[in-house]
């Protein structure tokens, strides 16, 4: 599928957080993305707590996956969460290292791209259960490559003891 300029289109996008208040973060988060010219929130998943990934000790991470519609383009809104992390403070320095914020675009409607900003559907969701763990929760039909929904990698996903509902 391709980008039709001006449509509505549903995207999925990730977020995570571990630094300070994780929670007022990610709720400061959906409200920028929100209040974003062309980008509507329509669902936010149930918040979950999640061990770190990679080689960097940390904290545990507060995930959680919005399904939004957005009538930018994927590369735009992958900018425009880039922006996002940016406006709240979010410094890149170290790989896997603890984050203010993180937003990554996950999916965009049936839409494959190789770019070299932005590669959809996200190359690793389907091994990471702090993403698919919250996206089952709101889209599990969602196609994360041919024969293969969001329902069915959290299915066979491994790690998914490790995540835990937050009730707050």
């Amino acid at each position: 599928m391709t980008h039709v300029a001006g449509a509505w289109q549903r995207a999925a996008l990730g977020l995570g957080s571990n630094m300070g208040d994780p929670k007022a973060n990610l709720a400061r988060a959906i409200a920028l993305i929100d209040t974003t010219p062309g980008i509507r929130v329509r669902d936010v998943s149930p918040a979950y707590r999640t061990p770190p990934w990679g080689p960097v000790p940390q904290d545990d991470y507060r995930n959680i996956c919005l399904v939004i519609e957005t009538t930018l383009a994927p590369v735009d809104l992958l900018r425009r969460c880039l922006a996002v992390e940016k406006q709240m403070g979010r410094v890149r320095d170290v790989r896997w290292g603890p984050r203010l914020i993180d937003i990554d675009v996950l999916l965009y409607e049936d839409t494959k791209l190789d770019h070299p900003e932005l590669t959809i559907p996200h190359p690793r969701m389907a091994e990471r259960a702090f993403v698919l763990v919250p996206l089952a929760d709101i889209w599990p039909d969602a196609v994360i490559r041919e024969g293969l929904t969001v329902a069915g990698a959290f299915a066979s996903c491994s790690g998914r003891e490790g995540v835990t509902r937050l009730e707050d």
